[in-house]
């Protein structure tokens, strides 16, 4: 209950930065149009993200007669975890990843890259799955969207208020306030920067959440253990052609490594998740 209530209120919070900005380009009006357009979009979200992402990366749905092995993973995990069984998908890329979509159980989509069947034992497949799983069991797909459009939104209509602010758009409101152009610049560096430090609070907690479900849904951590650390080590090799707004999707960023977005990862560091599942000082 206290990680739900903690991403209930990081989402009320990117809720507030939209309307903030909305208030300081146009004023009261400008507050209202905010809010509708923060619902809008929450609501485009749930209903169509999984069927954007799937698209997105050229994913195929595949039947029990075609990965019988696969498909048998999932249906057993879904099983044991009491959960309806997803649509399974392959997409096709030598990097070793996978992620969950759908708005709710009962919508759910699991997909794995061909290069992750490839790397993993089956013991490391189910524990991949399984994480997977958990986070359909936990809804955060439908948290993880939400918050990644609401902070893409926020950084749109911040970059409306820098333009705004060059080019003497501030409302009447703000004028008599004092701000003038100088709040609104503060305004277009501060709220990006606070919608990505919210975001990223919301997915690092999912994570560690997913992990520990995970594990209990497959019978053992050390599954899911060894399969982080090699995919962690083989997607640095073999990166995968990742659109940085769906990161957080996938089981392990598939942005890490790349310049400076190492700092701004979605995911919390592969080390850290190793430690929590198998203990410091276990041997994997």
């Amino acid at each position: 209950m206290g990680n739900q209530l903690k991403t209930a209120l990081l989402l009320a919070a990117l809720t507030c930065i939209i309307i903030w900005i909305g208030q300081a380009v146009g004023g009261a009006n400008g507050m209202v149009y905010a809010f509708i357009f923060a619902l809008a979009m929450n609501l485009v979200s749930y209903w169509f993200s999984d069927k954007i992402v799937l698209k997105m990366y050229g994913a195929r749905e595949i039947t029990e007669a075609q990965a019988p092995e696969l498909y048998g993973m999932v249906q057993k995990l879904s099983a044991s975890s009491g959960l309806p069984m997803p649509r399974v998908f392959m997409i096709e890329s030598d990097s070793p990843n996978a992620f969950a979509t759908g708005r709710n159980p009962q919508h759910a989509v699991v997909a794995v890259t061909t290069g992750i069947m490839k790397l993993l034992n089956r013991e490391e497949i189910e524990g991949v799955l399984a994480h997977e799983l958990a986070h359909v069991n936990n809804r955060d797909i439908l948290i993880g969207t939400v918050a990644a459009i609401m902070a893409g939104m926020i950084m749109i209509v911040a970059r409306m208020a820098q333009w705004a602010a060059i080019f003497g758009g501030a409302s009447r409101d703000e004028r008599d306030d004092g701000g003038g152009a100088l709040g609104f610049i503060v305004l277009a560096v501060l709220a990006p920067l606070a919608a990505t430090i919210i975001q990223l609070a919301i997915s690092r907690s999912r994570e560690y959440l997913a992990d520990a479900t995970g594990a209990r849904f497959a019978g053992s951590p050390f599954g899911l253990a060894n399969a982080l650390k090699k995919i962690s080590l083989a997607s640095q090799r073999v990166p995968l052609q990742a659109n940085p707004s769906t990161a957080h999707m996938f089981i392990v960023n598939p942005l890490s490594g790349r310049s400076l977005m190492s700092l701004f990862s979605t995911h919390p560091p592969v080390e850290e998740r190793i430690k929590r599942l198998v203990g410091e000082h276990a041997a994997l």
